[in-house]
């Protein structure tokens, strides 16, 4: 499990831009205080980048 990261979504993306909310989708976190676990490849990591104000990460 080293090479993997669990992001929970930790705030709603409720009044986000169209973008931000795909972004979350494509993530796999559609609810607040989901958590998933994705492996840690620079896409994901640049998705994660991009909603990072509304998620939590662990390593």
């Amino acid at each position: 499990m080293d090479n993997q990261v669990k992001v929970t979504l930790k705030k709603s993306c409720i009044g986000s831009p169209r973008k931000i909310r795909a972004t979350l989708i494509g993530l796999g976190l559609t609810k607040t205080n989901k958590t998933v676990i994705r492996k840690n490849t620079p896409e994901i990591q640049g998705m994660i980048r991009k909603v990072q104000h509304l998620v939590k990460v662990e390593d």
